[in-house]
């Protein structure tokens, strides 16, 4: 890996740690309410379930971020949208620290969602545009991992800061990233395909949407990819730490112990895998993480100690990161020139709002059976990780398209 970060310019460099920067304080950002969960419906005298409709309310205004803030790095430009981005969703962090009842939190998660949208799709334009074609699915796995890393971050925080800051706390962490506005405006250069005009869309958002409706069947089949995409990582991620706590009441520390190792494996296998598209494709590859995923269910959710839980966290995720490593690659390939800001971005997040009741409809389920979260945990993995394999193997590839 060094080597392959060692042949590319500065430039090409600082644009990669821009994309990886913003999805990951997005993510930690996104992660702090979902450690929180428990705590704020006890602090707001109310269920767990219903502080989950939070998670609904960020991924359902995904889309319409992705869109908006797509279609505006189409006229403007992948690094001064980022740029808005990273302060957009840095602040509506911090106001969520002060909300004074549940009803404004949900407000401010549903404008979170609008602003988390835009990034990932803002963010791998300006990172894929920007790197050689050659090594793309190392650089993808490693870009899409920067979920993972926001994920540690969040887990890393809940374990050491928690239990002194409380949840309002966290949030007032989570404007951190604003920082990375400051290096993105001194030290990041635009997309030489965009300055270059030949990923430049037309002027108006009408237009805009008008062209990705060209591709209409494309987009289709990547909002179902990704709408099981979300299944699998959201349905493995988002109600994990409640699970931990609820179902074998350990500890904030112990939590984010475990999160922390589960994330390393999601890291690795990102990474891994990314890599290893370059070599079998990365249709199969995304087929191969979904497989392994499905012999590791009975670790992942029925261990019994700490220790075996960590390790079956971390055998899981490094699978279904290890799929969704492939993901900004072959995304981007997909998509023509002319629409790469908004359709990756917009069918990832489409796919989000497919989705978007996960969460609330794990967390009831598992209320309603006596805090069974193991349950619909295990058979949430392997539906989704069958759908995945089906609708990976069945859709085209364009393995080292130029972008």
């Amino acid at each position: 890996m060094p080597r392959a970060f060692r042949s590319l310019t500065r430039a090409q460099r600082n644009a990669f740690l821009a994309a990886l920067c913003g999805w990951s304080l997005d993510a930690f950002d996104f992660f702090i309410f979902i450690f929180s969960l428990k705590a704020i419906g006890a602090d707001f005298g109310v269920d767990v379930k219903s502080v989950a409709e939070g998670i609904f309310l960020t991924l359902a205004f995904r889309p319409l971020g992705a869109l908006a803030f797509g279609w505006l790095a189409e006229r403007h430009g992948r690094r001064p949208i980022l740029i808005f981005n990273v302060l957009s969703f840095s602040a509506i962090e911090v106001a969520s620290a002060f909300a004074p009842n549940l009803g404004v939190l949900l407000v401010l998660r549903a404008l979170f969602g609008f602003a988390m949208g835009g990034e990932w799709g803002v963010g791998a334009a300006l990172a894929l545009e920007s790197l050689p074609a050659g090594r793309r699915g190392l650089y993808s796995g490693l870009l899409q991992e920067g979920y993972a890393i926001g994920y540690l971050l969040a887990s890393i925080a809940f374990a050491v800061l928690f239990t002194h800051i409380g949840w309002r706390g966290m949030f007032v962490l989570g404007g951190a990233p604003a920082l990375l506005a400051l290096f993105i405006a001194t030290g990041v250069e635009e997309s030489p395909s965009w300055r270059a005009g030949a990923a430049r869309a037309p002027a108006t958002l009408r237009a805009s949407v008008a062209a990705a409706r060209e591709h209409l069947p494309l987009l289709l089949y990547l909002v179902i990819l990704m709408a099981a995409f979300n299944a699998f990582s959201h349905g493995s991620q988002d109600l994990y730490p409640t699970f931990l706590q609820v179902q074998h009441g350990y500890s904030p520390a112990t939590t984010g112990v475990i999160a922390i190792v589960m994330n390393c494996g999601a890291l690795l296998g990102g990474i891994g895998f990314g890599a290893l598209s370059e070599r079998i494709g990365r249709k199969r590859a995304i087929a191969l993480a979904a497989l392994l995923s499905i012999p590791l269910i009975p670790l992942w959710a029925y261990a019994q100690t700490a220790v075996a839980l960590a390790a079956g966290g971390f055998l899981m995720q490094f699978m279904v990161q290890g799929a969704w490593g492939v993901v900004p690659a072959h995304l981007n390939e997909l998509s023509p020139s002319a629409v790469r800001a908004i359709l990756p971005g917009f069918a990832y997040q489409l796919g989000n709002l497919a989705m978007a009741k996960m969460g609330p409809w794990q967390a009831g389920i598992a209320e309603t059976h006596h805090g069974d979260y193991a349950r619909v945990l295990a058979w949430t993995v392997g539906l989704v990780a069958v759908a995945l394999i089906v609708l990976a193997s069945a859709g085209p590839e364009a393995r080292a398209r130029a972008l």
